[in-house]
């Protein structure tokens, strides 16, 4: 089939996953001031799950599948 690659949906909420993790990246720190590992594993939380998000999102589907 030609177009069926073309008409598969995309939605893999990668997208979604990078907003949360740059929320988590830039806000949590400074919610969480006074208690410093919280902030810190915010922070470090925010990064991972802001990367696995950019994976979904540009990287998956260019790796060709054998």
């Amino acid at each position: 089939m030609v177009h069926g690659e073309h008409n598969r949906s995309r939605n893999s909420g990668g997208f979604a996953l990078i907003i949360l993790g740059a929320l988590l990246l830039f806000l949590a720190p400074n919610i969480y001031q006074d208690m410093r590992d919280l902030g810190t594993m915010s922070l470090i939380g925010g990064i991972i799950i802001g990367s696995i998000g950019f994976y979904l999102k540009f990287f998956r589907g260019r790796i060709k599948q054998k």
